[in-house]
């Protein structure tokens, strides 16, 4: 079959940072308003050439981009990404006919990503793959460093390689999630199985060698040199094995900016899919906090702390599915407001519970601007106004945007006087 090569005009960007060509066909690496030599490939097309080049073009700083999954958009000038990245939201809140200002998009990388999940694959008669996922395929392209790692994440990727490793035996994929702690990094095994006393004790050697301060499989401590831990506010939490964090401390200290800021006034707050209590335990210190979520490691840690951390008032916590069984509207008449911070799922069940509610203020936390869009849909229709939509960018030049709003009731129009 012969090739089909085309010159189109880009005439938009879509969700993936992908070119757009007139005739709506996708062009990966191409830009609005520059011309491209294609080959055709249904609906999308392989980018032989660009013909006219963009003023918003820009040189990528990172060897692996366009091989490396991990980032859409080095290629974009500061002001075309920033556009793009704020139009990620815009749309889809138009998609759901939700009407709502979203502000300008909040630089949050700070000092750059503190956590990160490496992917294993062991060849047979190949070198060994670790590092991220190649740009739209399954297959593992190996990186020598990740230039948006914060400080605290260097000897990373030197631990995802020596640990894989270790695992080499067990052909199996094989899934690395390390955090930066206080106390050194902190390694999550998964796809690996249950472990051997061989593979254990490899895995021991490693920890010892590299000094990390733990290595987990599946969530199970194997080795714990040190107990890793977290600033959350003012607050030091020893989050579980695996446990969830914002990517940035940066991205985690303006999600929380915005949530007290809204919150100011209320006494008593629920924390609904909590995690460890990034948010929690910062509200603890001017209100009294309800927290809960499915994770038991993690809300056993969100206990510890609140019972032993001083400056806090109190923090009651619930292991609860919110998915399967939301805080229902007479139980959130308790509260003064509420925040959630679901998975990419979204939170539709608990949302409208909350929109039944009585409840004058929710803060919405987001990474998914479908499903954000959905549950702001949900709240809207039950008679809460958008007060603030911020979209934040903590996984700078992914498609991936944080987003946070503010919902607040409508007032109910008082009753007329009747004069006579």
């Amino acid at each position: 079959m012969a090739e089909t090569i085309e010159t189109l005009e880009i005439v938009a960007l879509d969700s993936r940072a992908d070119g757009v060509a007139e005739n709506g066909a996708a062009v990966p690496g191409a830009l609005p308003g520059e011309r491209a030599r294609v080959q055709a490939n249904g609906e999308r097309n392989d980018l032989l050439e660009i013909v006219r080049e963009s003023p918003d073009r820009a040189a990528p700083f990172c060897p692996w981009f366009g091989t490396c999954g991990g980032c859409a958009a080095q290629h974009m000038s500061e002001r075309l990404y920033r556009d793009w990245k704020r139009g990620l939201v815009v749309d889809a809140l138009a998609r759901m006919q939700v009407e709502a200002e979203v502000g300008p998009l909040i630089d949050a990388h700070g000092a750059g990503r503190r956590r990160a999940t490496f992917h294993a694959r062991f060849p047979y008669a190949e070198q060994d793959e670790v590092g991220f996922m190649r740009a739209r395929s399954h297959a593992v392209v190996s990186i020598g460093a990740c230039p948006l790692f914060a400080p605290s994440m260097a000897g990373a990727v030197a631990a995802a390689r020596a640990l894989a490793a270790d695992l080499r035996g067990l052909s199996k994929p094989l899934d690395i999630g390390v955090t930066a702690t206080l106390d050194g990094l902190d390694v999550d095994l998964r796809g690996s199985g249950p472990l051997g006393p061989v593979e254990t004790r490899k895995l021991v050697r490693t920890a010892d060698a590299l000094d990390l301060a733990r290595v987990s499989n599946h969530g199970a401590a194997v080795l714990e040199r040190r107990r890793p831990r977290v600033a959350f506010g003012a607050t030091l939490v020893a989050p579980p094995p695996g446990g969830f964090l914002q990517a940035t401390e940066a991205g985690e200290e303006c999600l929380a900016a915005i949530a007290e800021e809204a919150l100011t006034g209320a006494r008593r707050v629920a924390d609904l899919f909590c995690g460890a209590g990034a948010f929690a335990l910062r509200f603890a210190r001017a209100h009294d906090v309800f927290a809960a979520d499915s994770d038991s490691a993690a809300i056993a840690a969100l206990a510890r702390t609140g019972g032993e951390a001083r400056g806090l008032k109190t923090v009651a916590v619930e292991a609860r599915d919110l998915f399967r069984r939301p805080l229902g509207a007479g139980e959130l008449s308790a509260f003064d407001g509420a925040l959630f911070d679901p998975p990419r799922a979204g939170a539709e069940a608990q949302a409208r519970e909350l929109a039944r509610s009585a409840l004058p203020l929710v803060v919405a936390v987001s990474c998914n601007g479908a499903t954000f869009a959905r549950d702001a849909k949900i709240l809207i229709e039950g008679g809460f106004r958008v007060e603030k939509v911020a979209p934040i960018d903590q996984f700078r030049y992914s498609s991936h945007v944080e987003i946070a709003a503010v919902f607040r009731r409508k007032a109910k129009p008082r009753a007329r006087r009747l004069l006579g």
